[in-house]
């Protein structure tokens, strides 16, 4: 049985929906075709974009052979036959136009097979891949491709799947609300929106209709994506939208722990000092989970995620932490001052051990002062709070201690 995918899948590119940008008089792919230029292209987009049928058509436009592998079935191997045969049958001297999908799956080493067939033009490459090529695809491979951009179909580009639907099919019957259902749930995948129809047709009830797994890969794109916009979610002060992408990865089967350890992360680095709560309710929000559990535990991470959130911002330890590191790996050659070095033994108090030390609790206020730093340094300052929340209390004893310090302690 034909899939109604492939069945009214497009004839040109004016049928194409929702890659205007590629398609359209101006696109890409047309002004390739009208200057006669085929150049090898990488089609990267979500599924059900149209990948498969923009290839199709790029090679009919340039009346090319058309012949198609997979990365997730075929290898190497499988290469080597098509372009032997393609050598024995050239099919009247049409060019190869190769197209390979989920490219990604071949490693980097594989994909080296492509690259001199692409620079003798012995095939004209169309690969396609949901992710992200700059990850996936090696830089001499993408170096002599296009990178294509397709975006997730618009209710639009659906809403016209469904009139083509029912311009060769005949009428779907059902209602306007449920065609939005249908739209809906399709979440920008026209294949699987062909998909829902056929089910439909079969079951004449929408509500037998599966609903759609969440569209995340929680080892791809998608998974250091939404934890990017989570963060920055977080660190933009935005409750809602944190709290949206936490649901999203939630929903789509990402660990709770890992959303927890980010959380703490999060605590740390963007807030820091100006809320010394964040932390600790950061790791209560992670053992929360820890003794609950889901779905119950879920909860005390989003407790955290808009609390996190609406805090006061400061990346003040985090920069300072940075810079601090950067420094001590320079001078680790460096010993702490003999002031502050403890002398247990004689040969160490003769040699200067603690002499001159002055006993912090004994001097007035508690504070003496001292130098802690190597003796072959002068004094660094990492730490700069910010006059938000908490850390703008931590400024006014940094200033106060500051104009007490001496700069050289006396012996």
């Amino acid at each position: 049985m034909n899939p109604l995918s492939n069945e009214l899948r497009p004839t040109n590119f004016e049928e194409v929906v929702g890659q205007e940008h590629l398609t359209g008089e101006n696109g890409f792919l047309s002004l390739a075709i009208k200057r006669k230029k085929p150049l090898s292209i990488i089609l990267w987009g979500p599924p059900g974009s149209g990948k498969t049928s923009i290839a199709r058509l790029y090679a009919k436009a340039f009346n090319f052979k058309f012949h198609s592998i997979s990365g997730a079935t075929d290898s190497i191997s499988d290469l080597k036959k098509i372009l032997k045969e393609h050598e024995e049958t050239p099919l009247f001297g049409k060019s190869l136009m190769l197209f390979v999908d989920e490219i990604h799956r071949f490693n980097k080493a594989q994909q080296d097979a492509f690259l001199p067939l692409i620079e003798n033009g012995t095939i004209v490459l169309v690969g396609a891949t949901a992710e992200n090529p700059s990850f996936y695809l090696n830089s001499a491979l993408l170096s002599r491709t296009r990178v294509l951009t397709l975006n997730p179909l618009s209710e639009e580009a659906l809403n016209e799947l469904i009139n083509r639907y029912e311009k060769i099919k005949g009428p779907l019957k059902v209602g306007e609300k449920e065609k939005e259902a249908l739209i809906q749930e399709s979440q920008g995948d026209g294949r699987y929106l062909f998909n829902l129809i056929e089910n439909f047709e079969l079951n004449k009830d929408l509500n037998h209709i599966q609903k759609r797994a969440a569209l995340y890969d929680k080892k791809g794109d998608q998974h250091y994506n939404l934890i990017s916009a989570l963060h920055k979610s977080v660190r933009g002060s935005d409750p809602d939208s944190a709290l949206y992408w936490f649901c999203r990865m939630i929903d789509g089967g990402e660990d709770p722990l890992f959303l927890a350890r980010r959380l703490i992360r999060m605590a740390s680095e963007d807030i820091g000092l100006s809320d010394p709560q964040a932390l600790t309710l950061a790791i209560a929000a992670r053992d929360a989970y820890d003794h609950l559990g889901s779905p119950e535990g879920e909860l005390a991470l989003a407790e955290v995620v808009i609390y996190l959130a609406l805090a006061p911002k400061s990346n003040a330890t985090y920069t300072a932490y940075g810079q601090a590191l950067s420094l001590a790996k320079e001078t680790s050659k460096h010993s702490p001052p003999k002031i502050i070095l403890n002398a247990p033994t004689k040969l160490m108090k003769e040699h200067g051990y603690g002499k001159g030390y002055r006993y912090d609790h004994e001097e007035e206020d508690a504070f003496s002062g001292q130098n802690y730093f190597p003796d072959e340094m002068q004094r660094q300052v990492f730490y700069n709070p910010v006059e938000r929340g908490f850390e703008r209390e931590l400024k006014k004893r940094i200033d106060y201690f500051n104009k007490k310090r001496q700069p050289k302690s006396i012996d």
